[in-house]
């Protein structure tokens, strides 16, 4: 099953024009425009206690930047999750877009496991942060977990990125336990899914997107964890790579 936002397709980085660059610039100016209007009403909402609320307007968001910048998305494997009131996406990591691409077309209400660095964002910050967004601070200690749990418990599906970071190299890297550990504290299904082709046209430290670009998204089949404690990560980690890799391609 696959599910298309129809684009053109796009140069390589080597081959950029001056014409491209300039439509990259636009586009990325442009994405920041969306993302300053888009942020205030989310803030205002967060800050009322309404956080379901959010979750239209980061649909908006993120298909306003993805159409914006023109860039394809193919998403494969929905029918995985046909049924699922709740679930723990877990995935590889290669550019914002896989954020963005995350909010817009995944099923049900969709919040992330992010980085503290994101609440230095004003106003989007704060919208994260008060609207069932998880962000870790690894000084926090048990306070993120308990805001993953709370967060399934209102009807959220986590997305979190298990590589830890952004990786443009082009290439599924180590999973770290913490995806697997949360899938299982939230007794949720772990729904492994494979990212390709975003870093292509938006690598990580890049500034202007290369417009045009092509990604894949191909969701695996869910992966039970009723009955799972936390000695059993390491093997449900092991299980999410391995899925990850098998649908990861290199070429899009």
């Amino acid at each position: 099953m696959a599910n298309q936002v129809e684009a053109t397709s796009y140069p390589a980085a080597a081959q950029r024009t001056l014409l491209n660059l300039a439509w990259g610039a636009v586009a990325t100016a442009l994405c920041v425009l969306w993302t300053a209007l888009l942020a205030p009403p989310a803030a205002v909402l967060a800050a009322l206690g309404k956080p379901h609320a959010v979750t239209p307007l980061s649909r908006l968001w993120g298909r306003l930047l993805i159409r914006t910048c023109s860039v394809k998305v193919r998403i494969e494997g929905l029918e995985n999750l046909a049924g699922l009131k709740t679930y723990t996406l877990v995935s590889n990591h290669q550019s914002f877009f896989d954020i963005f691409s995350i909010v817009a077309f995944m099923p049900g209400e969709i919040r992330l496991v992010a980085k503290k660095e994101l609440l230095k964002i004003p106003v989007l910050g704060y919208a994260l942060k008060n609207s069932g967004h998880v962000i870790i601070d690894r000084q926090s200690g048990g306070k993120e977990i308990r805001k993953v749990i709370e967060s399934s418990r209102e009807g959220f599906s986590i997305a979190i990125f298990a590589e830890g970071h952004r990786f443009s190299d082009n290439r599924v890297h180590e999973f770290e336990d913490g995806a697997a550990w949360l899938a299982i504290m939230t007794r949720t299904p772990a729904v492994p899914m494979a990212i390709s082709g975003s870093a292509a046209f938006f690598p990580r430290l890049a500034k202007i997107v290369v417009p045009g670009g092509t990604m894949r998204m191909t969701i695996g089949k869910p992966i039970p964890t009723e009955g799972l404690k936390s000695s059993d990560r390491t093997e449900l980690t092991r299980k999410l790579e391995e899925a990850v890799r098998a649908t990861f391609s290199t070429e899009v």
